[in-house]
């Protein structure tokens, strides 16, 4: 998937900053190493490496790497957990990160 930003939705930062977006990606993903500014999970599920910071208070980067040999099974759960991941990060719906993703390449 490469690198991404995400907005965040406004007053929702407060949901992330400080350690509680690594206590979020513990919750979702497992094990949560830093390095840097950047938050980093490795080899859990279809993902073979996910870095996550955050951009002031209204941006969150990500860069990800998904195994394409897994499991079907193993590949929808991890969809499903990376979809509830950002919505609890950005506070957006997979639905409304699209739609605003798509509203942002028609500006450019």
């Amino acid at each position: 998937m490469g690198k991404n930003r995400y907005d965040v939705k406004r007053g929702h930062f407060e949901n992330i900053e400080g350690d509680k977006l690594k206590k979020l990606m513990k919750q979702k993903f497992g094990e949560v190493k830093e390095k840097e500014d950047k938050l980093i999970v490795e080899n859990q599920g279809a993902i073979s490496n996910l870095e996550v910071w955050t951009e002031g208070r209204t941006g969150l980067w990500v860069d990800l790497e998904m195994d394409q040999d897994v499991d079907g099974d193993v590949a929808a759960e991890t969809v499903s957990i990376w979809n509830d991941f950002l919505r609890e990060a950005t506070g957006f719906t997979a639905k409304k990160r699209k739609k605003r993703a798509k509203k942002k390449a028609k500006e450019k």
